[in-house]
């Protein structure tokens, strides 16, 4: 298998930063879920939350860096007990803040006061739903998703979210149930808009379709399905040179839930530090400059093969 640094270097192209426009945070490892393609490895064992403490100095952070964009992923951030901390600070600070959910977390009666902050606060969600196949999609994220991620979305359609005028922003995101490719984005979506309609009467507004990256739980049932090697040459062989100028790691900084600040989510999982040097939210002074230089791995591929990531 070609390196991807040679895969770039045989295509005349470098992986080096833009102006930095968004910003993710990433709020913990616990999750109520354990779902299989997991890159960061998140489930319920995991204790792994970002404190109010990096909370204020990740607002801080935005406050000095205004970003067009905030996404809060996880784990399940619905979990972590002072996000509405990080909303209410975050909200005044950006033009669009986003909510990443995998939906079951949301729906739990419990959070009943996170969704209200969400539609008060018109903040974006980004749920994940990986197929409108019952027995696939609980096959990737444990049993009963399904049928908690349909009464999530019924919620969220009850409160605006995906419904046409309301300004509430739904977005579903799906990724392969196996060592395979999305199917293009057009074509899914389509097809979750009318399965999700006809069976059970829900909307959204857009769908977004990812390539598993081949990072932690997903990557070890790779290797212990003997599928590795194979899901490894059909990324390689599905390398578009398009993608590179707009992955989203040239655009974008990272903040793990202890603070420290990485190019993208896949450099977080496997602790490779922003700039090769670890450095904390309360502690940078300036962004990292146009053409300064990403860490890449393999595992990039995941980001290049076919209409990239979207």
């Amino acid at each position: 298998m070609m390196p991807f640094a040679a895969t770039l270097e045989k295509h005349g192209l470098s992986l080096v930063r833009g102006e930095a426009r968004a910003l993710q945070i990433n709020t913990g490892l616990l999750c109520d879920r354990r779902c299989r393609h997991c890159h960061l490895e998140a489930g319920p064992d995991r204790r792994e939350v970002m404190s109010r403490e990096t909370m204020a100095a990740v607002i801080a952070f935005a406050e000095r860096f205004p970003f067009r964009a905030v996404d809060i992923t996880g784990g399940a951030p619905e979990l972590v007990p002072d996000l509405p901390f990080l909303i209410e600070g975050l909200v005044p600070r950006t033009a669009r803040l986003m909510l990443r959910s995998n939906l079951t977390a949301l729906a739990a009666p419990a959070r009943e006061e996170i969704l209200s902050l969400c539609v008060s606060r018109r903040v974006v969600l980004i749920a994940s739903f990986p197929s409108t196949n019952p027995a696939q999609a609980d096959a990737q994220r444990g049993a009963g998703f399904t049928e908690g991620g349909i009464t999530a979305i019924r919620n969220l359609n009850a409160a605006g979210y995906g419904v046409e005028g309301s300004g509430l922003e739904l977005h579903l995101v799906s990724n392969p149930v196996g060592a395979f490719l999305p199917a293009p984005q057009a074509q899914a979506e389509g097809k979750f808009r009318s399965d999700l309609l006809r069976k059970w009467g829900i909307a959204f507004n857009e769908l977004y379709t990812f390539a598993n990256v081949p990072l932690g739980r997903f990557r070890s049932w790779l290797a212990e399905s003997g599928n590795f090697d194979r899901y490894m040459r059909t990324l390689q062989d599905g390398f578009n040179p398009c993608t590179v100028e707009g992955l989203m790691c040239r655009t974008q900084l990272s903040v793990s839930w202890d603070g420290h600040l990485y190019d993208c989510d896949f450099n977080l999982a496997v602790g490779r530090h922003q700039g090769e040097r670890k450095s904390h939210v309360s502690e940078i002074r300036d962004l990292p400059s146009p053409g300064s230089p990403i860490a890449a791995g393999d595992y990039c591929y995941a980001c290049t093969a076919g209409s990239g990531f979207t």
